[in-house]
């Protein structure tokens, strides 16, 4: 998780419910170390050890050691401090673990700006669950319409279209390209005709 989330109380619960975690130290953590073990300078880690928090109230809400692992990315040249209660992965493990969080990040921006999931009717695991699976759904529908008619126009376009004219007897290829299957109606003017459907 991000080092905004970073809370103590929450990490030990975590902890005690048999998961465990990887996240980044904020740099005014005060901790003493208790153990250092030896490690591979050669692959980017500077130190690895175990550590205890000194602040009382953190101290309070997370009284069982901690690893701390000081990592320098050889791709980026920054150097990162992560936490995490595992003590049997290996440094370069922790490392990719938080690396592949920008990963989710993004996945749950695309899901913002594609899926235009604005807000959800309950709040419940199996609503919010049914809700994205029905927005997925709709994405990957649209976007085999869109390569099976050849369209130009973005997934994005074609769903903005759709929704306009889900009641329209039109075909989805003239709804979004009508200028390419333009048919020619018979002009009445004025003249409206109620039963012409």
């Amino acid at each position: 998780m991000d080092r905004s989330y970073l809370d103590f109380m929450r990490l030990y619960a975590m902890h005690r419910a048999g998961a465990f975690f990887v996240t980044r130290a904020k740099e005014n953590m005060d901790a003493r170390r208790v153990y250092s073990f030896p490690v591979d300078r050669a692959s980017g880690t500077i130190c690895d050890q175990r550590v205890m928090l000194n602040g009382f109230y953190s101290a309070e809400n997370y009284p069982d050691h901690l690893r701390r692992i000081r990592f320098n990315d050889p791709e980026t040249g920054k150097t990162r401090v992560f936490l995490t209660n595992n003590t049997a992965l290996p440094v370069l493990t922790v490392a990719a673990l938080y690396k592949s969080l920008w990963q989710v990040e993004l996945f749950f921006k695309w899901i913002k700006q594609h899926l235009r999931i604005k807000r959800f009717l309950a709040t419940s695991e199996n609503a919010v669950r049914s809700k994205v699976w029905c927005a997925i759904a709709t994405y990957v529908l649209i976007a085999i319409v869109k390569n099976e008619l050849k369209l130009d126009a973005s997934p994005y376009t074609c769903l903005q279209i759709l929704s306009v004219s889900i009641f329209e007897k039109t075909e989805i290829s003239c709804a979004i390209q009508p200028s390419l299957h333009r048919t020619d109606q018979p002009y009445f003017g004025n003249q409206l005709n109620l039963f012409d459907i």
